[in-house]
């Protein structure tokens, strides 16, 4: 049988906290030219304008309380990449209308815009001096291909959605990427010089998933 455990005789200072937490930030790429340029994500905060948007980053397209780094205090491991390609309600991002990012690929311009990210982008690590590429676009995914049902009524209209599931998630399955507390980083989407011109605005959201540990102050 085990032996119970003796009871400190002195209050601990500090206690850490373990768990599992996803972190991520979304680029808008307005239509037009992206072939070799370069959009730097994770840099804007929630409640910001940045990452190609003129309206306020909200929950949806990013979670961060401080752009460009980790929280102080807090240490997060990186275990896996995700990213996810949605059409945008018009060319650029815009309040009046607000420009929305809900647009079902359902039509051949919009499929090959998600095709073209997929396979012209290439995420990479920014570490203010160093940067570390993860893998192509199409190496992250949000689980599955890109997949989904097109149809025609008989007024011509085309009914349906194509996503972009992009198979699976990039996993780092041995040595997961340390982002020690308050620490400075960032996601570039960089395209290559064969990327085509997009139809129309784009959102490109990546996901980290990880885990975090932090400090809990109690003496």
């Amino acid at each position: 049988m085990a032996q119970v455990p003796s009871v400190p005789f002195q209050t601990p200072t500090n206690l850490f906290r373990f768990g599992e937490q996803s972190i991520w930030s979304t680029a808008f790429l307005n239509s037009g030219t992206v072939a070799s340029t370069s959009t730097r994500i994770f840099a804007t905060a929630n409640g910001q304008v940045g990452q190609g948007f003129a309206v306020a980053l909200s929950i949806a397209e990013t979670n961060l309380k401080e752009g460009g780094k980790t929280p102080a205090g807090v240490a997060y491991d990186v275990f896996g990449v995700a990213s996810e390609i949605v059409a945008a309600s018009a060319g650029t991002d815009s309040a009046a209308p607000l420009t929305t990012l809900s647009v079902p690929a359902n039509t051949n311009a919009l499929v090959t815009d998600s095709l073209n990210i997929q396979h012209n982008a290439v995420l990479s690590w920014d570490f203010t001096q160093t940067i570390i590429d993860i893998c192509p676009v199409t190496l992250a995914g949000a689980g599955g291909g890109l997949f989904g049902a097109l149809a025609t009524t008989q007024n011509n209209v085309a009914v349906g959605h194509m996503s972009n599931g992009n198979g699976n998630i990039w996993m780092y399955r041995k040595h997961p990427v340390a982002l020690p507390g308050n620490s400075a980083f960032g996601i570039l989407i960089r395209f290559g010089s064969r990327a085509a011109a997009l139809s129309t605005g784009v959102s490109l959201r990546v996901t980290l998933l990880g885990f975090y540990k932090n400090i809990i102050e109690i003496g």
